[in-house]
């Protein structure tokens, strides 16, 4: 592994200029536009995401309490780079910077000129730039907030001595806030029928849970304070942190857990049991704390003296987005986002562990534990007892074959291409194509429905003719779907959270479809030309000052490399060993993506720290690369740099 040699502290790059920030325009800046010279004399973090990457998501919240802690000396700043068509749509991403709780300035970058300008291969992307407009860091991943706060309070030492750092007044930075809204509910995510009619909602935006009358309009109580944290108890005092999905509880087993209804809570990294006749919540599952691949540390104690004792509840999770009961399997199979994976609770046995996906995104088949999955966001279990999957990232719907009286299963995708392709394409369900979908539900006929969430659609796959229609199109981001039979009429009750309703969608009972094709694309970004043959792939990591690479319980590195095609490859493929590893090229062909997974561990390094504190970068790469002659022998991605 090679490193970028520093000059005055192990993080630092060679002093270059800070490109302009140059987009469509802006957000949460009150209209004005910002310039990198409005910003001179404080610490400037840019955030290069896309409101469709969990990964993006968990550093907005790793931002939070260095936003809060360097408020007159920081100011981050959002570089929006979408990666699919929907998210170029700016009332979409003026609802994803709300939907969010984005507190600072945000640059809509559809055409992507920042992100080049930054050389951004993929998201999260984390560059620094200190007070005088230098570019000092850029990391890519999660997983770097210690590491910036090292940084950004050595930066504000280095430059208060020198006197370029010019702390701004209170309320004088660029973010201006936008105007609060209010309704009964606010970017709701999935919601659930109840006995009796009423519909209880996981309200993500109010960070609480909202039973509706059958009307699906009228406020019947809400359950959760309504402010972002963990907290059990009443429903007045509990609190969640944008609640996902919901799940019944098998009637049986209700008595015995204490609780009906399961929800995946998921800012929180936990599970959340809801007894409905008060309307208590307790945590089941999960320490609030996020799972962290490779991290040694991913099994803790709950950190709060009063919290509840067990397996399960000292757990770390992350970033569960629905859960469904699984008959077959006895248990509640969890959609794990934040690692894409899959997993299972069972309350009674007190446990919760992986047991689908090997925590790699993207798509691949197979054994249920050797499968790839990329944000699981939507689960639904249908009467032949096998397991739908919306799977966001690779716009495609899965499906799971459990093994009655296992964990064991097998997976198989009836819709989508990968990581980059999606569309709005009918027909063969082989060619067929959707765009980052979050819900699915089984239709009384065995077919099943997909909340099309970025194209505004619902769809349904027949698997008697293995094929795809559109049932209905115009909905502002649907993301959960409830089934309803009113005699011979099939109803949907469709969760359309961008705006903030609930809206019912009536079907012929022959659930017939629409056949439409709007296209098909691929994510725009910038292809880097490499020579054929031979090429060194450098992940740079550097630990931050104080800390020293980790490995008291194995290598401290990790890195993954495959490539789309796979013939793409002919040397160099595989999972392990240090940051750097020597690929070699198909001049045979013209070009691809090379997949990379990068981790790096590492700790205090002060021999006198008796419990040093540990951090895990990790990040996922799809790099598109073009062999052409005379092209560069080295491709540097990095990790932390």
């Amino acid at each position: 592994m090679t490193t970028s040699p520093p000059a005055t502290h192990p993080n630092r790059l060679p002093r270059v200029r800070a490109s302009e920030l140059v987009g469509r325009g802006w957000l949460n800046t009150g209209g004005k536009d910002v310039r990198l010279a409005d910003l001179r004399g404080t610490i400037v973090v840019l955030d290069f995401w896309t409101f469709c990457c969990v990964n993006c998501l968990h550093v907005l919240d790793e931002l939070r309490e260095l936003e809060e802690a360097h408020r007159d000396e920081l100011v981050i700043i959002g570089v929006h780079s979408p990666k699919f068509v929907h998210e170029a749509d700016p009332a979409a991403l003026a609802a994803a910077v709300d939907r969010y709780e984005v507190h600072h300035p945000v640059l809509d970058d559809p055409d992507l000129v920042t992100w080049s300008a930054y050389t951004a291969r993929a998201w999260p992307t984390l560059v620094v730039i200190d007070p005088e407009g230098y570019v000092v860091a850029q990391m890519a991943g999660e997983g770097h907030a210690h590491n910036l706060e090292i940084l950004v309070s050595d930066l504000a030492a280095e430059h208060r001595a020198k006197g370029t750092l010019r702390p701004a007044a209170q309320g004088a930075g660029p973010y201006v806030p936008l105007a609060p809204t209010s309704g009964t509910l606010r970017f709701p995510a999935k919601a659930i029928a109840l006995a009796g009619g009423n519909f209880l909602v996981a309200d993500a935006g109010h960070h609480s849970l909202a039973e509706l009358l059958p009307d699906g309009e009228t406020l019947v109580r809400r359950i959760g304070s309504g402010e972002r944290g963990l907290v059990d108890g009443g429903p007045d005092d509990a609190r969640f942190s944008e609640p996902n999905g919901l799940c019944l509880v098998p009637q049986e087993l209700r008595e015995r857990l204490g609780y009906d209804v399961l929800v995946a809570d998921t800012v929180n990294h936990a599970l959340r049991g809801v007894r409905l006749a008060d309307g208590h919540v307790t945590t089941v599952a999960g320490n609030g704390q996020q799972y962290m691949v490779g991290a040694t540390d991913n099994v803790l104690a709950m950190p709060d003296a009063g919290a509840p004792e067990g397996g399960a509840v000292r757990q770390k999770l992350s970033s569960p987005w629905d859960v469904a009961w699984v008959e077959a399997m006895g248990a509640f199979v969890v959609a794990m986002a934040g690692n894409h994976s899959l997993w299972v609770f069972d309350d009674e046995q007190d446990s919760i562990a992986v047991v689908g996906g090997t925590m790699n995104e993207g798509l691949l088949d197979g054994p249920l534990a050797q499968a790839w999955f990329a944000q699981p966001s939507g689960l639904a279990t249908g009467p032949d007892g096998r397991v739908w999957v919306a799977d966001s990232e690779t716009s495609a719907l899965r499906v799971v074959t459990p093994v009655a009286g296992s964990t064991r299963g097998e997976v198989g995708t009836v819709v989508g291409q990968g990581l980059f392709d999606f569309g709005h394409r009918d027909g063969p369900a082989d060619q067929a194509l959707l765009q980052h979908p979050l819900g699915v539900a089984v239709l009384p006929d065995g077919s099943v429905v997909v909340a099309d969430t970025y194209n505004g659609a619902l769809r349904r796959y027949d698997p008697v003719t293995d094929s795809v229609t559109t049932v209905a199109t115009g909905l502002l981001e649907p993301s959960g779907v409830v089934v309803a039979v009113e005699g011979d009429r099939v109803l949907l009750v469709v969760v359309e959270s961008a705006a903030h309703r609930l809206t019912r969608v009536a079907l012929p009972a022959t659930l017939a479809g629409q056949v439409l094709d709007a296209g098909a694309h691929r994510t725009r970004r910038p292809v880097t030309e490499v020579g054929p043959g031979e090429l060194l792939l450098d992940v740079v990591f550097t630990p931050a000052a104080g800390q020293k690479y980790d490995d008291r319980y194995g290598p401290s590195t990790r890195l993954q490399v495959s490539a789309t095609p796979p013939e793409l490859l002919l040397e160099g493929a595989g999972d392990g060993g240090p940051l750097e590893r020597r690929l070699v090229l198909n001049p045979a062909i013209g070009e691809g993506v090379l997949h990379v997974t990068a981790q790096a561990a590492s700790c205090d390094a002060d021999p006198e720290i008796a419990y040093p504190a540990c951090h895990l970068a990790q990040q996922d790469w799809g790099v598109p690369v073009r062999l052409v002659a005379g092209g560069p022998a080295t491709l540097t991605l990095p990790l932390h740099g």
